[in-house]
């Protein structure tokens, strides 16, 4: 056999996990335009929002609802620094500021 004749796994997995992402978001996207267009939404700009936005997930009823969630702030700056673990308090109250 020739090199030329080699196939290189590596780059063939990586190009069927790009085909598979590709797939999956123009289903996604597709889903989103055909939910857009049966709700009859009023402008080009609302349909495009609905599309952009087709990639995200509600929330569930835990993330929604409880008390104070430590999280940590700003955690790009802290990474490689794990002796600092800076954390800020976080309300998640109905109430508006």
């Amino acid at each position: 056999m020739e090199r030329n004749d080699v196939i290189d796994f590596k780059a063939l997995e990586k190009e069927l996990q790009d085909a598979l992402a590709a797939d999956e978001k123009y289903k996604r996207e597709n889903a989103a335009k055909l939910r857009a267009v049966e709700q009859r939404v009023s402008s080009y700009e609302e349909f495009r929002s609905i599309v952009l936005a087709s990639h995200l997930k509600p929330l569930e009823r835990k993330d929604k609802m409880g008390g104070k969630r430590n999280v940590p702030w700003n955690c790009h700056t802290t990474q490689g620094q794990p002796s600092q673990d800076v954390a800020t308090e976080i309300s998640q109250s109905s109430q508006k500021s």
